[in-house]
């Protein structure tokens, strides 16, 4: 038995999108022991993946801070992991490369640089859609591939028929208006036109929900929604999970909890403007659509209702 380690520190979304991807690494390695290396913000989180048997948290303080580098190294050193999956393929994982296993190929250390195709600069390889890059990884890396390109984030989810008694959620459309402070360019902003359509169409069918982060919680006024919190704070990503799976239907920007709904097999559409495209962060599934303009402010509530009618249909 030996023990492996997987590299992935986040975002959300990439936690969803890496389900698939660390159930393969673990078909391929039962006879051995997963560890994650990733921050604390995911660390219950991870808690729940059955494939992974322990987690190591990852602070991501400067390389310049050497103390807290030596440290982090000899943890990882103490396992005496024989083989590295780097699903993080960032400029800090590769540092840590450097560290470990400087000559190291993909035989121990697998990653997008040490499984690059022929044809392709890294910058290139980088283009293509983020699942495609983990199954050839990880087929480069010598492991049959059965989940990769459809992630399972079921695992995630817990009990909530508390929050839901609460709330009285029986059918209900549920919509996440935000995004990053930064990344304003992710958001539509014509939520609350689309509401009111949905609401004027099918009355009291469904009820329209949003479940705002925790720094959303203020501005979540400003949507005609009923706010779902737990003992009034933002649901953990547990929650927020089963929230999602158990919904009639999503709406969503380009954010975690729409990366979340695709891989629960949830219904859904999430808005793409010009930020990036859907087929290279791999949200689209067989339930779950993108609508892609170069402009989300042109994009009319209109449009996107008939996209949700006649998808719930």
């Amino acid at each position: 038995m030996s023990n492996i380690l997987i590299i992935k520190h986040g975002s959300l979304g990439d936690i969803a999108q890496a389900s698939g991807a660390i159930e393969d690494i673990y078909e391929n390695h039962k006879n051995d022991d997963l560890y994650i290396l990733t921050t604390k913000s995911y660390y219950e989180l991870l808690k729940k993946n059955p494939f992974i048997k322990g987690i190591i948290i990852d602070k991501r303080l400067s390389r310049f801070n050497l103390i807290y580098l030596y440290l982090l190294m000899r943890t990882i050193k103490k396992y005496n992991f024989s083989k590295v999956y780097d699903l993080q393929n960032s400029s800090r994982s590769r540092f840590y490369k450097k560290i470990l296993h400087p000559k190291s190929s993909f035989e121990i250390w697998s990653s997008s640089a040490t499984t690059l195709p022929l044809d392709k600069t890294k910058e290139e390889f980088d283009q293509d859609p983020v699942l495609q890059r983990f199954k050839h990884q990880l087929s480069k890396s010598g492991l049959v591939t059965k989940n990769v390109l459809k992630p399972n984030f079921e695992w995630s989810c817990e009990d909530i028929s508390n929050i839901k008694s609460f709330y009285k959620l029986e059918n209900y459309i549920i919509l996440f208006p935000f995004s990053s402070a930064h990344l304003t360019i992710k958001r539509w902003p014509f939520y609350n036109e689309l509401i009111a359509k949905i609401n004027e169409k099918f009355k009291d069918k469904y009820q329209v929900i949003i479940a705002p982060g925790p720094n959303e919680i203020k501005i979540a006024n400003e949507i005609d929604a009923k706010t779902i919190l737990h003992n009034e704070k933002a649901l953990n990503i547990s929650q927020l999970s089963t929230l999602i799976k158990d919904s009639t239907f999503v709406i969503a920007n380009d954010t975690g909890p729409a990366h979340m709904a695709a891989h629960l097999n949830t219904k859904g559409l999430v808005l793409f403007g010009s930020h990036t495209t859907a087929k290279k962060v791999s949200i689209e599934r067989e339930h779950f659509k993108a609508i892609q303009v170069s402009d989300l402010t042109k994009l009319s509530a209109d449009k996107v209702f008939q996209r949700m009618q006649e998808a719930i249909n």
